[in-house]
């Protein structure tokens, strides 16, 4: 587990973690330069239970944190876990079970059951993943296959496939599973193992553009690998402007489909659509682009407190 200012819900993740009905674990917790009471937090929860090693220091961000607690863990199985979400008692024993009875699969996630910042039910359908390997290649393009803090997998497979890459930040986990897909079996168990918190201030709702576009970016380099071809991707630190994506991989069309996809994954984020996002979605329309899903925008647009590129996009959309 990474914290980086997380006391708002960490008594209850830590809590939910000291509760497995599987015992056998060392619970590595790394403080990421918290400002907030979460280290406090951690250092009493350490004094009451031996299982936990808490690694403190300064802010260098979630990726090189995830990356840090893989190389300093000594289990053979690694559980991720996230400061504002809560395991249910019998995760670890039900993945545990599920690795050692299945040997041919790297990595084991879960379905989850949603939250909201209450802990009340979130009041939208709970997160269905593909189960097995052959349902997770069918849709690994289109969405990630795994809830990230439900995964277990083994600490080889995540090292072997060279861990988190810094250049897809906000979406490092769908990258490392496109990138684990050819290397071992990916599943999840049809089980709710997790409890998935969704909330306003969460890093996904602050951060969708980058999010959006990682991901865009990582399914195109999935197909370059999967296709015998080299991935460019594989030892940037930071990913090019759209504009740059058909120099990059060394084709056209890169850049297009990029965008188009963005475009179309944005529509419903106030945050990508305020910032640079909107951007991305008129450039998307001049050059003749998906056009679904626009017109309702522009209303959207209107909603968030937005009239002038509400405006700004109905004339687009009237024009192109």
């Amino acid at each position: 587990m990474s914290v980086y200012n997380g006391e708002r819900f960490l008594d209850l993740a830590i809590e939910s973690v000291l509760a497995q009905t599987f015992t056998d674990f060392e619970f590595l917790i790394l403080d990421d330069g918290s400002t907030d009471q979460s280290r406090a937090i951690i250092e009493s929860y350490a004094r009451k239970d031996s299982r936990i090693r808490l690694i403190s220091r300064e802010n260098r961000g979630l990726i090189f944190s995830l990356n840090q607690l893989l190389a300093e863990a000594q289990a053979p199985l690694i559980a991720r876990m996230d400061a504002d979400d809560i395991c249910k008692p019998h995760r670890f024993e039900r993945q545990h079970a599920f690795l050692q009875d299945h040997p041919d699969y790297g990595v084991v996630g879960s379905a989850a059951e949603d939250i909201d910042e209450n802990g009340n039910h979130y009041l939208a359908p709970d997160y269905v993943p593909p189960q097995t390997h052959e349902k997770v290649l069918a849709t690994i393009e289109r969405h990630p296959p795994l809830c990230h803090s439900s995964v277990m997998a083994r600490r080889d497979v995540l090292l072997s496939a060279g861990g988190y890459h810094q250049a897809f930040r906000h979406c490092e986990d769908y990258d490392l599973w496109l990138r684990i897909a050819n290397r071992t079996r990916i599943g999840n168990i049809e089980e709710q193992l997790i409890r998935y918190r969704r909330y306003e201030d969460q890093v996904s709702s602050k951060f969708s553009l980058e999010q959006t576009v990682g991901a865009a970016i990582a399914v195109i380099a999935f197909r370059e690998r999967s296709a015998g071809r080299p991935d460019p991707t594989e030892h940037i630190e930071h990913l090019p402007p759209i504009d740059t994506l058909d120099a990059l991989f060394g084709r056209a069309g890169v850049t297009c489909e990029v965008r188009a996809k963005v475009a179309q994954g944005i529509l419903y984020s106030r945050s990508a659509m305020a910032g640079d996002g909107f951007k991305v979605v008129i450039d998307h329309l001049r050059e003749g682009g998906e056009r679904e899903g626009m017109w309702r925008t522009v209303a959207r647009l209107l909603r968030f407190g937005q009239p002038s590129r509400a405006a700004m996009l109905a004339a687009t959309l009237a024009t192109c």
